[in-house]
This record gives structure tokens, C-alpha cells and sequence, in this order.
């Protein structure tokens, strides 16, 4: 368990780097309860563990993995799981400290926490996925909870691996514990709606941004960065709204369509394959020629610190949706608001995917399950007034959308702090 974490040096565009910039820049907006900012700052607790596992080959292999809980004045720990390559503890910190940020931002009565391991999943065969899975939720699971802090799904997890995690946790405290995770198969306490609310709650962010701007959504051109649950369901609803998708960029590849995709004809590719690479709809697009498209509104929904300065001053799009957690660099941030580019961050953007969460999590104490139109109208409701009320600070104070949601944020997660005061 670490407490002290002063020697992780994060560099300016760095995750959380750009989170503590982004918490500096709030900070005048704090009135009195500034004198508690270092609170967000400072995780409060971060575990690294060990994860060993038996490979199919006999061989032992070890990964790394971590669980930070970076803020719980308004409640239990909230935030997805991750598997990827990359993943660092500097990363997992500022995903944690975003997931606080996201939570007050649409008042849900969450912390913000968020874990990792660093692993590429596609070489692992599903058996040693599984026993991975299961070590990782072992190792953490003194400080996991359905009171204390609740993974979800993130990168390259999903369902399934939720069913693993509940059922180890399970076991382990010798009950079924469905409310320890959310994001899991709809007969294991899953909620209905749940895979493609973050991708509706950018699209319904985006519908409310583009009415602000006076941008008709009829025949608006729309250019995605990944295109998996997050990036394909925003699409999807998007060209049911009479817009069209002209550009998309994965991990496979990135293609181009300037009369816009046929979505009927795309989805069946992508997955059967993977990915868009390979299209035969569209035609193939140098990766760094993605930034120059002419399109209306953006949706970066792959990973963070994608928007560089350099990239922002090549963005044609009025507006720009961040559907994936810190796509946008505190230097390219900057370009797009000299710009006048509005972009709706990434802690009120895509906030549908835990709001769900909380939908599922509170059906599973109540055991009471509700229809998808019901999830859907109530997601539709804490968005739509979450980004007004936002939106009002924004403008009383004549700040960025990101900063305005920052303020909201933080000034309901310091409320908490001050009222429950320091124990001991």
C-alpha cells in the first residue's frame, strides 16, 4: 500500500500531469474551500500487486496491477478496469481522479477510483485471461466492496470479465455479492442499456452542444477516433439523427467515406475483424491524415492525450466530444479554445457509462430491474441537466466548458470533504 506518492514526476502532458493542471486552473474558481485543493491532488490510496498466473504452456508469468481510489468524501470508490500494454500507475491516477471529477459532475453519490494491468490480453488464450482475472480480484480484494469500491468494465475488459471478478469476490467472502461490480452479463445482475450508455451519453451531450452552437445535426459530417462501444454506439445514434460518419481511425486502421459509412454494412465488418482496417466501404487514409478531415463535430473515444497543440490547430470540426477519458492535452486544449472550437470534456461527456453503473448498482440492492426505456429516459435526464447546469457556470463565469465542469466537480467533492471533517 502506498501512501506517499510524491515520486511519481509527471511532465506537463502526461495523465496526471494534465489532471493537476486542470485542478490548478479550477483552483481560483474554489472560493473558500481552496484551502482543501491539495485533497485533490493526492490520491487516497493506491495498491500495486503482484499478478502470477500459470500460463497454458506450463510457464509462470507475472504482471502488474493497480487499484487507486483517488477520492471517496461522497461515497464508494467508482471506476473501470483496464487491460492494455501501456497501462502505468501514473495513468491509473489520473483515470481515478478523473472518474471523482465525473461522478460530482453528474452527482451520483460516488468517489472516483480506477484499476489496471499492464498486459496485452490479445496474447493471453481465454483460460489464462480467466486466471488472470481472478488473481487480480484476490489481490485487491480487502479494498474492493459494493460499499467500498466498485470496478466497471474499461479497455479491453467486458462482461465477462465482470462475471469473473464478481464471482471471485464471491467466493472469497462467502456470499454472492453482485453489487461488488457493475457492467456484468444482464442474468448475473447486469443492467439493461448499460453497453452502449457512454456512447449515448456523448451522443445526448453532443445533441444539447450542437443546439447551443446552432449546428443542425441533418446532414452534419462526424469523423471517430476508435470506434468500439463507445465510439460505434455515439456513431450509431449520430446517423439516426440525421448526421453522418465521414472518417474512423482504430487500432486496425483508418478509413475514409466522404458521402458517410453505411453503418449496416460497417458493423458486421468490425466485428468479424476486429476493426475497420480492411473495409471494403471506404477508402484507406494515412493514420496522421485522420486530424485533417473535414468534419463538424469530432468524437475522440480511444485513449488519452490523443489532441496534441499540433493536431489542434489541424481540427476542421466545430465542436469536439470526448468520448474516451483524457483525449485532449492541456497545449492542445488551449489551441482549441483560441479557436473557438467547443469541446465538451470528457467528465460530463462521457459520464452515460457510469451513470448506468449507478443504475445497475442500485438494482442490484433493490433487486428490482428496470426496462431500457426506463434507463434510458432517466441517463437522458442527469445528462441534460448535468451539462445546464454546467453550462451556466460556464457562462456566468465566462470559462471553458472543461473548467466549468471542473468547478461543479470539485466544488461538491471539497463540500463533502469540509462537512465530514479530518478523522482523527
Amino acid at each position: 500500500m502506498i501512501s506517499n506518492l510524491s515520486f511519481v514526476t509527471p511532465t506537463p502532458d502526461s495523465p496526471w500531469g494534465t489532471y493537476l493542471m486542470q485542478v490548478d486552473r479550477v483552483t481560483p474558481y474554489l472560493g473558500h474551500l481552496a484551502r482543501w485543493v491539495e485533497t485533490l491532488k493526492r490520491p487516497k490510496r493506491a495498491l500495486i500487486v503482484d499478478i502470477p498466473i500459470e500460463l497454458d504452456d506450463g510457464t509462470v508469468a507475472h504482471y502488474e496491477g493497480y487499484r487507486v481510489q483517488h477520492n471517496m468524501s461522497r461515497g464508494p470508490g467508482k471506476g473501470g478496469v483496464r487491460y492494455h500494454p501501456d497501462v502505468t500507475l501514473e495513468e491509473v491516477m489520473a483515470l481515478s481522479a478523473w472518474m471523482s471529477v465525473k461522478n460530482a459532475a453528474v452527482n451520483l453519490p460516488y468517489g472516483g477510483a480506477k484499476g489496471g494491468i499492464r498486459v496485452d490480453p490479445k496474447k493471453l488464450s481465454n483460460k489464462e485471461l480467466e486466471k488472470l482475472t481472478r488473481r487480480y480480484t484476490s489481490e485487491i480484494g480487502f479494498i474492493i466492496g459494493p460499499q467500498q469500491d466498485i470496478p466497471a468494465p474499461d479497455v479491453n475488459t467486458n462482461g465477462q470479465i465482470m462475471a469473473w471478478m464478481m464471482d471471485t469476490y464471491s467466493m472469497n467472502v462467502g456470499a454472492t455479492a453482485t453489487g461488488v461490480v457493475t457492467g456484468k452479463p444482464i442474468h448475473l445482475g447486469g443492467s439493461l442499456g448499460r453497453v452502449k450508455a457512454t456512447g449515448r451519453g456523448v451522443f445526448v451531450t453532443g445533441r444539447e452542444a450542437a443546439r447551443r452552437i446552432g449546428l443542425d445535426l441533418q446532414g452534419a459530417r462526424v469523423a471517430v477516433q476508435g470506434f468500439g462501444n463507445v465510439g460505434s454506439a455515439a456513431g450509431e445514434l449520430f446517423v439516426q439523427a440525421g448526421a453522418k460518419i465521414v472518417a474512423i481511425q482504430d487500432h486496425s486502421g483508418t478509413i475514409f467515406n466522404d458521402k458517410g459509412f453505411d453503418l449496416a454494412e460497417l458493423m458486421p465488418h468490425v466485428r468479424a475483424t476486429g476493426g475497420v482496417g480492411g473495409f471494403k466501404g471506404g477508402e484507406k487514409m494515412n493514420a496522421e491524415e485522420f486530424w485533417d478531415v473535414k468534419c463538424d463535430i469530432l468524437i475522440p473515444a480511444a485513449l488519452e492525450g490523443q489532441i496534441t497543440a499540433e493536431r489542434a490547430r489541424r481540427i476542421t470540426a466545430k465542436l469536439v466530444l470526448e468520448g474516451a477519458n483524457g483525449p485532449t492535452l492541456g497545449s492542445g486544449d488551449d489551441v482549441l479554445s483560441d479557436r473557438g472550437i467547443l469541446v465538451v470534456p470528457d467528465v460530463i461527456c462521457n459520464a452515460g457509462g457510469v451513470t448506468v453503473s449507478y443504475f445497475e448498482w442500485v438494482q442490484d440492492f433493490s433487486s428490482f430491474f428496470w426496462t431500457e426505456d426506463e434507463i434510458n429516459v432517466r441517463l437522458d435526464k442527469i445528462m441534460v441537466d448535468a451539462l445546464k447546469r454546467i453550462w451556466a457556470v460556464a457562462d456566468e463565469h465566462k470559462i471553458t466548458l472543461r473548467t466549468a465542469t471542473f468547478a461543479v466537480a470539485c466544488e461538491r467533492i471539497l463540500i463533502a470533504r469540509e462537512e465530514r471533517g479530518l478523522y482523527p
